[in-house]
């Protein structure tokens, strides 16, 4: 099975940073039923999850996938491009995998939300929270490692993986009105439908591919080409402009 970290979310989430939506009220007690079905839902697909505790302080401390990265040779925790979450990296380091060596970013911003890893090569978005001193002291941990580090420009989205994911090892499912497609050079691009933007963001664990629900067109295009997509609905997190990955930290065999 594969170790997943959770995060319970805070019941303040409704007061957490935004940047391109927003606010909106947050109906909590569906917020958590749709936690609980998701990790669930990561189980069944051979996840072995953990759920941390929620800080009721730090409004957005469910979204933990942008406090770390974790790779088969090391964990690194990152420092969130907004202050107010700077305080979760150090609250879920103690929970990274003791199975690898654990490293702190030494320079710049980065969410690892940012931070899009297929096979040995890695693309990380350049955003409002992700800067180009954090990209750099990225590589300069992982390089080492063989892996190959790309930096993408994000204008239109939050996050690199709200723009783009990959649905397979050879394909992603993007959204070009965000990201540009042209930047995954040597990878196949499925677009998203224009009026379904947020359905770039999708979960692969093992051999499921996860999907928000409410992008039936860009369901379609994914059946099409063969896929067989899973549908979670997080509608209460989407409110606090987070996707699938956000919520999960998955942690890779060592290598």
């Amino acid at each position: 099975m594969t170790p997943v970290i959770l995060r319970a979310p805070s019941p303040r989430m409704a007061d957490g940073e935004r940047t391109h939506l927003d606010r909106a009220p947050i109906d909590m007690t569906l917020a958590h039923a749709q936690h609980a079905a998701y990790g669930a839902a990561l189980t069944a697909a051979g996840g072995q999850v953990q759920v941390l505790a929620a800080d009721e302080a730090l409004a957005d401390c469910a979204f933990v996938e942008d406090v770390a990265v974790v790779l088969p040779e090391l964990s690194l925790v990152c420092r969130p491009g907004a202050p107010s979450r700077r305080p979760e990296a150090a609250q879920v380091a103690p929970f990274l995998p003791p199975d690898r060596p654990r490293l702190t970013l030494a320079a710049g911003t980065l969410d690892g939300g940012d931070v899009l890893v297929i096979g040995r090569r890695i693309f990380v978005g350049l955003s409002t929270r992700t800067s180009p001193e954090g990209l750099q002291a990225f590589k300069a941990v992982v390089a080492p490692h063989g892996y190959e580090v790309i930096g993408v420009p994000v204008p239109g989205a939050l996050h690199l993986k709200t723009a783009a994911t990959a649905i397979a090892p050879d394909r992603l499912l993007v959204n070009p009105a965000w990201v540009e497609p042209s930047a995954f050079a040597g990878f196949a691009i499925l677009e998203v439908d224009e009026v379904e933007p947020f359905a770039a963001n999708t979960l692969t664990l093992g051999d499921t591919l996860f999907v928000q629900v409410g992008a039936p067109r860009t369901l379609e295009r994914l059946v099409a080409a063969g896929y067989a997509p899973v549908e979670l609905e997080i509608s209460e997190f989407a409110k606090a402009e987070a996707g699938l990955t956000c919520l999960s930290l998955i942690v890779p065999a060592v290598g």
